[in-house]
């Protein structure tokens, strides 16, 4: 039960792992910035274990083993390869399981096509990251002349603990390499040398030349009318800061759940049972019999 099986969507442009039979109904998870679809890899075969669902979790354009965009990565790009992949599921509304970025993904889905979305549940993040107005001009000179340099090579190490120990020096959210080993393993290709180097597009590393303003972003949270679980970290990136209490007061009904661990609380092996606890109660609470399975 708990190994997945690799999947193709949307005409093999997106690689996704799903766990549970097909024919129960599918939770889409959506993985944070750098991530990828094994950061469901210790939540998902619990909850298809508690729940009786099935956990399709995607790599997102550029991460994991899916195709590079030829395009940008903004958020709202990302928004497509949920549509991309629910039609290639055969699904008319989703349950979304998504963290840090693709809680922001969720959130955007939600709010622009609500008839589609079942319920929402998020962890260690909501919303969109924003921009105040008046520094837009700022941003958007950042953005064009970071996508106008060259494009680094691909980072490499002799091996896949290296690669570990390098993602937990430099991750923007502490991890450590426990957590962090499922993430890297996923992320790596190996050369003809014998190494091994990210195949991650090194264009995500680029600042966005636009994004939403504060408001916008309050607006598009405001716009949900899913039955929405948020999930936090105690040592997450959330908390109480005067950002994440007005995102938390915009959504309509949200529930919020405060549990022991950092910002990948759901992958921490000492966390993520509990992770799994809260989604299960809050799910038996909200069932919605529309919930779709495998078309």
């Amino acid at each position: 039960m708990n190994e997945p099986v690799e999947l193709r969507l949307a005409e093999g442009r997106l690689a996704a792992l799903a766990w549970g039979d097909a024919g129960r109904p599918t939770w889409l998870a959506l993985h944070g910035w750098l991530d990828n679809a094994a950061s469901f890899s210790r939540l998902a075969p619990r909850l298809v274990a508690r729940l009786g669902i099935r956990v399709v979790a995607l790599d997102f354009s550029g991460h994991g083993r899916s195709a590079h965009s030829p395009g940008d990565y903004a958020l709202w790009d990302y928004c497509h390869d949920v549509l991309d992949a629910a039609d290639a599921l055969g699904l008319e509304r989703l349950t979304l399981l998504a963290h840090s970025m693709g809680a922001g993904v969720a959130c955007l889905t939600a709010a622009a096509l609500p008839e589609r979305l079942a319920r929402l549940v998020l962890i260690d993040g909501l919303g969109a990251v924003t921009t105040e107005a008046e520094h837009a001009p700022e941003q958007l000179r950042r953005g064009l002349l970071a996508h106008r340099r060259a494009v680094s090579p691909a980072p490499h190490y002799p091996d896949s603990e290296t690669a570990v120990a390098s993602r937990v020096a430099g991750g923007a959210t502490p991890i450590d390499a426990d957590t962090a080993a499922p993430l890297v393993a996923r992320n790596l290709v190996e050369r003809a040398d014998g190494r091994v180097a990210l195949g991650t597009d090194a264009r995500l590393l680029r600042p966005s030349p636009v994004r939403f303003c504060p408001e916008q972003a309050l607006a598009c949270l405001g716009a949900i009318r899913a039955p929405t679980l948020l999930v936090e970290g105690e040592t997450g990136i959330l908390g109480e800061s005067e950002r994440a209490r007005l995102a938390r007061g915009a959504v309509p009904g949200l529930v919020r759940r405060v549990l022991p661990g950092g910002h990948h609380l759901h992958l921490e092996p000492g966390a993520v049972e509990a992770v799994a606890e809260a989604i299960g109660a809050w799910r038996g609470e909200t069932t919605d019999e529309t919930e779709e399975t495998r078309a």
